[in-house]
């Protein structure tokens, strides 16, 4: 860790304590919405997080053929829905803009495509904004803070590792309701500890499949930004795609934060590592449903991107390579897709207007 980092992170404890001591603890979510966003000490806000000299690294780093594939399917659920003559083509969290490119590349021969697109990319970051910037010097890109910010037209919108990143609350079933999973200090250590038991309203649905001292996790924010989406979706048209890590309903604790691509503590890693949970993604379908667009199936990334014909697009490109690059390409589409490595841990969901085809590679 360098001095500037040590330093950062120690600003942002002494910001975490004295908010502690004002207002009392924190919940999971407030804690890392400051180490995550904090305008002068937050991680996105102060780093490049992704690549091998990063954190972590994403799908659209490991090979271009997974913003490819995407993006051609992204163009036929367009088509499938007459070509609109205007669209906005959005992608939330879109870290370097390395997926947003590649989906651009591979639909440059898609007849009006291009000419209906609008380029719009839902990013905090400064950092990566400038990045995005840069990969995209040859479109018109127009940034914003929030998914409310997007224009009422058609919307085609990607979300590959986004929804892991927003904020999360946690609980843990009690006899007596649910106890939360609060952040307090002690001293001048930040410590983990537990609300007093009470009844949640909005966690009664949570009580016929859980037992005393399971513990579960929401994201009122994932939920909110779907509504969201899909209600534009819903009324305006187009598709919207989420690719992240997590299953089909949450269960167990996952809060976790990684720097330079390993595990590390949450509480003493301030500012200074990527802060993430899995989704629920039932919680993200239920959201769709609820404001009008029709969710497809869960489905794991390595089924969905093989329907979509990676290994073809794969030995394709294999037969203009040799020797380390030849590995290194082998080695990324099994990343991609193999059960043991992202293709099963990772999952997809597409929502699509009521009466729309889903998004190819997905069903209902």
């Amino acid at each position: 860790m360098t001095e500037e980092q040590a330093a950062r992170e120690l600003s942002l404890k002494d910001h975490l304590l004295a908010q502690i001591k004002a207002t009392g603890p924190l919940s999971i979510a407030q804690f890392m919405q400051t180490c995550l966003l904090h305008p002068t000490l937050g991680y996105y806000t102060t780093r490049d997080p992704l690549g091998v000299t990063g954190d972590f690294i994403t799908a659209p780093e490991i090979s271009q053929m997974f913003g490819e594939v995407i993006g051609l399917a992204l163009a036929q659920t367009w088509m499938d829905q007459g070509a609109p003559t205007r669209f906005a083509l959005a992608e939330l969290g879109p870290g370097r803009g390395t997926l947003m490119a590649d989906i651009l590349r591979a639909t440059k021969g898609v007849k009006g495509f291009h000419d209906a697109a609008e380029i719009h990319l839902i990013e905090a970051s400064p950092v990566l904004q400038k990045a995005q910037l840069d990969i995209l010097s040859g479109f018109n890109v127009s940034h914003h803070t929030t998914v409310t910010d997007l224009p009422k037209l058609p919307l085609f919108a990607v979300a590959n590792e986004f929804f892991d990143a927003l904020p999360i609350r946690q609980f843990t079933r009690d006899k007596d309701g649910w106890r939360e999973h609060l952040i307090a200090a002690q001293d001048s250590t930040l410590i983990m500890g537990l609300s007093d038991a009470a009844p949640i309203a909005a966690l009664e649905h949570r009580l016929g499949d859980t037992t005393p001292d399971m513990r579960i996790e929401t994201c009122p924010q994932a939920t909110a930004i779907m509504s969201h989406l899909a209600e534009h979706i819903a009324q305006n048209g187009g598709a919207g795609l989420v690719i992240d890590y997590g299953d089909w309903r949450s269960n167990g604790d996952t809060f976790q934060a990684l720097s330079n691509h390993k595990p590390v503590d949450p509480l003493t890693h301030l500012g200074t590592a990527d802060l993430t949970a899995h989704v629920d993604f039932e919680a993200l379908a239920d959201a769709a449903k609820a404001s009008g667009a029709t969710p497809s199936l869960m489905t794991p990334q390595g089924v969905f991107l093989e329907r979509l014909g990676i290994t073809a697009r794969a030995q394709s490109l294999a037969g203009k390579l040799s020797g380390t690059a030849l590995e290194q390409h082998i080695a990324a589409h099994k990343r991609l897709t193999h059960p043991d490595e992202m293709g099963t841990l990772f999952k997809v969901l597409g929502i699509t207007p009521h009466g729309a085809r889903p998004i190819a590679g997905l069903e209902f």
